[in-house]
């Protein structure tokens, strides 16, 4: 039987297999096939995701070979609905992080996971909130995604995995995110997480800033939340008026999360829920395999 629990972060849903947590963490455990992963993710004939988050030992994971794992016990390795492969993803740190801590394989209230992003550093507040250092925001060119022949004028940003933050005055609730925006492929080869914001605060200048935001995940479709999404959101609004600092209030379908950026670096908080758990029939996993 293969474990699995399932979860979100403002309804940014994943599948978590820890079903090898236990194992020695000297030991080779096997690649998950992206075929596994697809099927793990239709929400018709699997359990239904928007990616899945396999829990491994440091020592075990081949995935986390010539990454940096300073004193990170545990190597998160994510992976889109679609299969591919993907950098990173904050709002299912956080639901990994919760795993950890209700687990028992983390005890202390600051720890560091292993991704493929690099090494990210967990911090559980007094009241239980999970917030994940995610690495600066860094701003590159800017470019355009196109919606229905309609043109959003946005800027790349990095997070480990590539975005386009198009800060928008057209109302995002209103955008058809059914298919996915047209983007210069030479820009972004393996694909983009595409953000269409909305600034809700009164004033620019405001202590904390308010936006609401819509995103296209690659390897998904619209999701309804994206943690990087809205690190990458925070970065460039806050430069967009001139700032290198300050704390964002992103709302997002899902819920809300609160971004709070530096010169140095991003930090992201928000729920992280379970909502389910049990055992993967062993015949239809077969299948799979």
């Amino acid at each position: 039987m293969t474990r699995f629990l399932k979860g979100h972060g403002t309804e940014n849903d994943f599948i978590l297999l820890p079903d090898l947590a236990d194992l020695d963490p000297t030991a080779e455990v096997p690649l998950l096939s992206a075929e596994q992963v697809r099927r793990l993710c239709d929400r018709h004939a699997g359990i239904g995701g928007d990616g899945v988050l396999r829990v491994l030992p440091v020592g075990s994971a081949t995935e986390a070979e010539n990454l940096p794992t300073g004193d990170a016990r545990w190597f998160m390795d994510y992976r889109n609905a679609d299969g591919s492969v993907s950098e990173m993803c904050g709002n299912g740190a956080r639901l990994f992080a919760k795993y950890l801590l209700e687990a028992g394989l983390e005890s202390t209230s600051t720890f560091d996971l292993a991704t493929r992003g690099g090494l990210r550093r967990v911090t559980r507040s007094r009241s239980g909130e999970l917030s994940v250092d995610m690495g600066p925001a860094r701003l590159g060119v800017e470019s355009v995604a196109r919606i229905a022949g309609a043109e959003f004028a946005g800027r790349q940003v990095s997070m480990t995995n590539p975005h386009l933050v198009c800060l928008t005055e057209v109302t995002v609730s209103a955008l058809d995110l059914s298919g996915p925006p047209i983007v210069d492929g030479d820009l972004f080869p393996d694909g983009v997480n595409v953000e269409f914001v909305n600034l809700l605060s009164d004033t620019p200048a405001a202590a904390q800033l308010h936006v609401r935001m819509r995103v296209h995940e690659r390897g998904v479709g619209e999701t309804r939340s994206c943690g990087t999404g809205a690190c990458a959101t925070a970065g460039q609004v806050l430069a967009q008026i001139g700032r290198d600092s300050g704390e964002v209030i992103v709302d997002v379908l899902g819920g809300e999360v609160r971004v709070t950026v530096t010169p140095n670096t991003t930090t992201l908080s928000g729920p992280a829920v379970f909502v389910a758990s049990g055992d993967i029939d062993p015949d239809w996993w077969a299948i799979s395999e």
